[in-house]
């Protein structure tokens, strides 16, 4: 494995969170982003060639050490990862319309939702999961939202691209409906007598 690959392995496992190309290529004076690219390149498989239990990941614009998903369940179990809190079903509805939808006003998500999203929204921020990307040219000039990067990592994203598409959506939260039977099954049906 090459200096800058090792260089690149050590600040990717000491860093909490995905680090972007251009970050990385600040650890080395003379590393271009190619160079910073291809080290990652050799990293990444480095960990699938000698099947570690870690791999290099590329989400949220950037690039983080992950235990592998094979391993997750036993490591969840023995509670030696950090669990973040769960989100509120209001709180996954609400970051749903600003993921698809923004930049989306409060005024929007509420009409959607039916209800008021102001402690949804002000939670979802602190959480950091949403940021202020704007203001609306309608009248007072709303705060837009939008989703942040660590909306990303929390779903395990690349980019905003890889969500779901919405016509997708559409179609997996239809409820199944069983096949019809023949009517040769209808006629065969003889009700018990109580």
């Amino acid at each position: 494995m090459s200096p800058l690959a090792q260089l690149l392995e050590a600040a990717l496992f000491s860093a909490a969170r995905p680090l972007t190309a251009e970050e990385l290529a600040t650890l080395e004076p003379d590393a271009t982003l190619a160079d910073v690219r291809a080290a990652v390149d050799q990293l990444r498989e480095h960990y699938d060639f000698n099947q570690h239990g870690v791999e290099l990941v590329e989400l949220a614009g950037g690039f983080q050490v992950l235990t592998r998903p094979v391993h997750a369940a036993a490591i969840e179990r023995a509670q030696f990862s950090v669990r973040t809190p769960k989100l509120t079903a209001a709180a996954l509805e609400t970051l749903a319309i600003i993921a698809y939808r923004q930049p989306v006003g409060r005024a929007e998500i509420e009409e959607i939702r039916g209800v008021s999203a102001g402690g949804v929204l002000r939670a979802l921020q602190e959480r950091g999961l949403i940021e202020v990307v704007g203001r609306s040219e309608l009248l007072g000039r709303p705060l837009l939202y939008g989703t942040a990067a660590s909306f990303l990592e929390l779903l395990g994203l690349k980019d905003l691209s890889d969500l779901p598409r919405a016509d997708e959506l559409t179609i997996a939260l239809q409820p199944h409906r069983p096949e019809q039977q023949g009517t040769d099954d209808a006629a065969a049906y003889v009700p018990a007598e109580s």
